[in-house]
């Protein structure tokens, strides 16, 4: 991470601690399909991520589900526990469904898996289909795209959500950083 950020610099002129709420802004959001498991995970894990190693960005964090089962719930209490072993507080998050404005409002749809991807895809208005991904695209050493559902399984399907959401999490951030290096602040492309 130092490596990409001093390398930030070199590129731009500019130390990351100095570089402006617009520089930098950036807005990520994580789906799943109940919006109580996966994603409140991935976001808290981002959150974290983005709070301990580059605090100086400005990045907008949300999450969503692409169903209606859990609006207005917090996430699923053993993910909270999960999350709370490692430091991580999902705990004020409520579930909510991807909302038609999302796909105007954020530039990184990140779907947990292939079925929340299709389903994103059909949502989404033409002009926005780039922006939806699937979430482990930043993590290929992990050899799949899936983050599978721990929600019908024991405490362990929770870690490994986590360990998962920690190495793509890693990779998406380092990503970021990658965009904001390329592309100048005022010219950067639209997503």
């Amino acid at each position: 991470m130092k490596a990409l950020l001093d390398k930030f610099k070199a590129m731009t002129g500019r130390d990351a601690a100095h570089v402006g709420v617009e520089a930098s802004r950036h807005r990520v959001l994580f789906v799943c399909m109940g919006n109580i498991c996966r994603s409140p995970t991935a976001e808290g894990v981002f959150r974290n991520i983005v709070a301990t190693r580059a605090p100086e960005l400005s990045i907008q964090v949300d999450s969503a589900g692409t169903h209606a089962y859990h609006v207005g719930e917090p996430p699923d209490l053993r993910a909270q526990r999960a999350a709370a072993r490692r430091g991580i507080d999902i705990s004020g998050l409520r579930a909510r469904r991807i909302r038609p404005d999302d796909f105007d409002s954020f530039d990184w749809i990140l779907a947990m898996d292939e079925l929340n991807r299709a389903q994103l895809e059909a949502l989404a208005p033409p002009q926005h289909q780039g922006r939806i991904r699937m979430f482990l695209e930043f993590a290929p050493q992990l050899g799949r795209i899936d983050v599978p559902d721990p929600y019908y399984g024991g405490a362990n399907g929770f870690e490994y959500v986590l360990d998962l959401a920690q190495e793509a999490a890693d990779g998406l951030l380092e990503a970021i950083l990658r965009a904001d290096a390329v592309w100048p602040p005022m010219s950067r492309p639209p997503s």
